[in-house]
């Protein structure tokens, strides 16, 4: 046990000491640093705990090597259940064979109705580790992913939608959102393209809204939505345009 504890600060300190910074010499990103290295670390972690359970059946006096060639690897493998965790390398080697994600990327995790969403913090070859917006730490095997959608690839759409009544005059709400347009964007460098007015939408309950498209830098999508539907709505309500209300009734 304590040559395990040692070790195991050993790979540790080699992953931050040794191996990441020789990442950062390659033309890695630092988002895929992070996920090699993390790999790394979790691939010898699992090293360890495999000598250290060998070990320990030794000194029990159990025949480990001879279960091991007597039932024959795949037959143990077959026998303690592990049908799973087969399929949780076999996938995760896929997912970071092709890059779907790395550590800090925010992605939206699908496997029929269940959806996970949040950041990314651990890939590991068996399970992804993804932390959603109130915290909460979900460990998800990579055998049951199914669909991937990263959201810090590439720049990302933002539409905002305003609702409105249908007697409102566009030509004013038009009017007022090109001015707070025209003061605000400048101030946001996250923002990367003129927002494009959309104008007059119906969604599918039928209620009648103003639509609005920025496109804006990976992962502050939710920042700037919050922001400039705020900006929208003070500048339509000190202008005297009545917005309609939604009530839930329970």
């Amino acid at each position: 046990m304590l040559v395990f504890y040692i070790a195991k600060k050993l790979v540790h300190l080699a992953v931050n000491k040794i191996i990441a910074p020789s990442l950062k010499l390659s033309n890695q990103g630092a988002a895929r640093q992070r996920t090699i290295s993390r790999l790394i670390e979790n691939l010898l972690n699992y090293a360890l705990y495999f000598f250290l359970i060998y070990w320990l059946l030794s000194i029990l006096g159990l025949p480990v090597s001879s279960l091991l060639a007597g039932a024959g690897i795949a037959g143990v493998a077959i026998g303690m259940g592990a049908q799973g965790f087969l399929s949780d390398l076999v996938n995760g080697f896929f997912i970071l064979l092709e890059r779907q994600l790395d550590v800090g990327d925010n992605v939206k995790l699908t496997n029929g109705s269940i959806n996970i969403a949040g950041t990314v913090v651990s890939v590991g070859i068996r399970t992804t580790q993804v932390r959603d917006a109130d915290g909460t730490l979900h460990f998800v095997p990579n055998r049951n992913i199914t669909v991937v959608s990263n959201l810090s690839r590439g720049n990302m759409r933002v539409l905002i939608d305003i609702p409105l009544y249908a007697q409102t005059d566009l030509d004013r709400v038009y009017q007022l959102i090109n001015q707070v347009n025209q003061e605000k964007v400048s101030q946001h460098p996250e923002i990367l393209k003129e927002p494009s007015i959309l104008g007059p939408q119906r969604n599918q309950q039928g209620q009648f809204s103003f639509r609005v498209s920025l496109t804006v830098q990976a992962g502050m999508q939710t920042t700037i939505y919050h922001l400039f539907y705020g900006f929208y709505h003070e500048a339509l309500l000190k202008a005297g345009i009545e917005l309609p209300t939604l009530f839930s009734h329970t």
